[in-house]
């Protein structure tokens, strides 16, 4: 075994150790933080960046055989992926109400074209269980 080979499983091991934590703490956060908000912060941006990190120690560990494109590609997917999956539950948990409102800095229904200039409550906005005629107006 060559210095550099020792070198490069070292850097190796360091990218799947700090990978694996983050991946960790992801799942911890989804199961420990109160909303819906704060639960797609937990499981999205320390998870992809956790199995980014666990994809490059892998292809480092594994360089020269074909899995490391596999790895890459997987990496890749996570990356175009992931942010669309929690943009379109984010817009659900807030069409829903099941977002603490308080709790937004900047409310956006104006930006996204859900308030109209004399509304009261944007529309597509109700709750799913709201009743029929709520639910239909606008």
């Amino acid at each position: 075994m060559t210095a550099v080979q020792t070198v490069l499983d070292v850097v190796a091991i360091a990218f799947l150790l700090v990978g694996s934590l983050m991946a960790l703490a992801a799942g911890m956060g989804l199961v420990r933080f109160p909303d819906v908000i704060s639960r797609l912060h937990a499981g999205t941006k320390p998870q992809v960046a956790g199995v980014l990190l666990i994809t490059v120690g892998g292809a480092i560990r594994l360089v020269g055989t074909p899995v490391v494109w596999m790895l890459l590609l997987g990496g890749l997917l996570q990356l175009l992926t992931v942010p669309v999956s929690a943009h379109m539950i984010s817009r659900i948990a807030y069409r829903r109400r099941h977002v603490r409102r308080d709790l937004l800095v900047v409310h956006e229904a104006g930006f996204l074209g859900l308030v109209g200039p004399d509304a009261d409550d944007p529309p597509g906005d109700q709750p799913a269980d709201a009743p029929r005629d709520q639910r239909d107006r606008g």
